[in-house]
């Protein structure tokens, strides 16, 4: 703890808890104008967060798993369409976000920026309810994720041992997901700067898995004419009309692209992040955009016989239509460990974030066991039982898989209606308030590095020298460095509303019109319970400790 000391500078190390030797630098300060104290290392620059993004979203990958979901509802060119409309309405979204984001870079995220843009007589209620969707649909994801990866190591030893299939139970899978969670928290709980470079490796993996998977498919594969791919719309789930079953099929693509957010949430642990973060998060989404649209046309063009694919491994039948395409158990088996590998970093990545999601919620008091949850170790300032919480949870649902495959997957899926909910409530918000004109623009006094880009303003940042704290709770609003200004900002707001709108409402449509307890969509389930849970310790508890994200320091 700092001691006295009469000098400006000691006191300002003195108010944000840092010995008076330790540099404090310009992102601590503008963490303090959010009243928060600075905890975390920053060991995350441009290059290793965008990494992160990238690994997270895995789109390219991702869009191997939910090939059948599309197929089934749209068909080739309703997959094709589908996703260039996710993709641009996630561009939207996205850019939304780096506003926010840049206006207020904590862990926080979601729950900070609603607490912070609603009105006085529900900020508390929104923005703990903003919360509780934020940390559930994460906790879904990180479940999800290693169970993709426990199911998917199944599935390649099935190829490559085809007795095993007749032998295969869940519980082999849940022992999978249970080791990969292991080795996940082992590179957690490493140092920060450690945890860094390997997503910058990981990233370099990201890249060159794509062409060690793409080119086979498109040199080797029997390919199919152009009309086939693009013309060809299909209606398997039975329902009215072709344009809603359209509709319904995009769910997979908007999955493909979940998890945008992870970034977001190491906020605190990024070098420069009011900037930094938001060009992070558009070059991800552009870097897994363009490799998800060349990876799904390969496989579309190279796709032999689906119905016989399923067949075989109605989970995963991309492995089989790999098999297909090179005329290889081996080299299927090779292509499809890359995809494998990938899911692991996914899931590493997954758990972070998630973590940082309990520790931020905890540091406002929000959780049950708060004080715990909040705590970072001393030497690597990592919060390591947020971490070893996040993993402990998703073992525990992952019992459920045990019993119930059908029941484990309504679990986690909450995870599209939970993360997409949280961002519509910001992006309402955000827009409400901005044609209010109650956001001020940013302090002059303290000159951004950065300069401004294609239409975006990247000016000056809200410096230490305009006083007091600013988006918060109580306090006033200010514009970050990184915002479209104008009434495109307005119409890009307006348009990622619409969209998530449109998404979160077709995320609880189940895949058939003919509904049975294996095909049913318990999102809404899910949804509901959570929803009436975070309501009711709300009344009961919460809303007597919680007060919002805690004002920890004043500049």
């Amino acid at each position: 703890m700092a001691t006295k000391d009469s000098s400006a500078d000691g006191m300002q190390m003195r108010v944000m808890g840092l010995p008076p030797s330790t540099p404090v630098s310009r992102d601590d300060i503008l963490l303090e104008r959010l009243g928060k104290r600075p905890v975390l290392k920053r060991n995350f620059g441009f290059v290793t967060i965008l990494g992160f993004s990238c690994t997270i979203l895995i789109t390219w990958e991702a869009s191997l798993f939910v090939f059948l979901s599309g197929y089934q509802n749209g068909g080739p060119a309703g997959i094709i369409y589908g996703y260039l409309v996710v993709w641009a309405g996630l561009l939207s979204v996205f850019v939304t976000l780096s506003e926010l984001v840049s206006m207020a870079p904590t862990s926080g995220g979601q729950y900070h920026w609603v607490a912070m843009l609603s009105p006085a007589s529900c900020q508390k209620f929104l923005g703990y309810m903003t919360g509780w969707l934020t940390l559930t649909g994460w906790q879904a994801i990180v479940s999800s994720s290693g169970l993709l990866t426990g199911t998917l190591i199944q599935s390649l030893v099935a190829l490559t041992v085809p007795d095993y299939r007749d032998n295969m139970q869940n519980w082999h899978g849940t022992l999978i997901l249970w080791a990969v969670l292991l080795l996940n928290c082992a590179l957690n709980l490493s140092f920060s700067s450690v945890f860094a470079k390997f997503e910058a490796v990981a990233f370099i993996l990201h890249i060159v898995g794509f062409f060690a998977i793409l080119l086979p498919l498109v040199i080797m594969g029997e390919h199919k004419s152009s009309e086939e791919v693009f013309g060809t719309f299909l209606n398997l789930g039975g329902w009215q009309t072709q344009g809603l079953s359209f509709c319904i099929g995009i769910l997979g693509t908007a999955f493909a692209f979940l998890g945008g957010d992870g970034a977001i949430h190491m906020a605190e642990e990024t070098r420069n992040a009011a900037t930094v973060v938001p060009w992070s998060l558009l070059a991800g989404l552009m870097v897994n955009g363009t490799l998800g649209f060349a990876m799904l046309l390969a496989t579309l063009y190279s796709t032999g016989d689906i119905t016989a694919a399923v067949a075989q491994d109605p989970h995963y039948p991309f492995i089989p239509l790999f098999a297909s395409a090179v005329g290889s158990v081996g080299g299927a088996a090779v292509m499809a460990s890359v995809v494998a590998a990938m899911t692991f970093v996914a899931a590493t990545g997954c758990l972070a974030s998630t973590s940082r999601v309990y520790w931020a919620f905890a540091r406002d008091r929000a959780l049950p066991g708060s004080d715990f949850l909040r705590r970072t170790g001393a030497r690597t300032r990592i919060p390591a039982r947020a971490v070893l919480t996040a993993a402990a949870v998703a073992v525990v649902l992952s019992l459920v898989n045990v019993g119930d495959a059908t029941a484990f997957n309504g679990v986690i899926s909450i995870s599209v209606a939970g993360v997409l909910g949280s961002y519509l409530i910001a992006v309402a918000l955000l827009l409400y308030r901005r044609l209010r004109g109650d956001i001020q623009e940013p302090d002059s006094s303290l000159s951004s590095s950065s300069s401004s880009r294609a239409g975006f303003n990247s000016g000056s940042n809200s410096g230490p020298n305009s006083g007091g704290v600013t988006n918060t709770v109580g306090s006033g609003l200010t514009w970050g460095p990184w915002r479209v200004r104008g009434a495109l900002g307005v119409a890009n707001n307006c348009l990622s509303c619409a969209f998530l709108l449109f998404v979160v409402f077709f995320s609880f449509w189940p895949t058939q019109k003919d509904v049975t307890p294996q095909n049913m969509n318990w999102a809404v389930l899910v949804t509901v319970v959570v929803l009436l849970f975070s309501v009711v310790y709300y009344v009961a508890w919460a809303r007597k400790v919680y007060t919002g994200p805690i004002i920890e320091v004043r500049p």
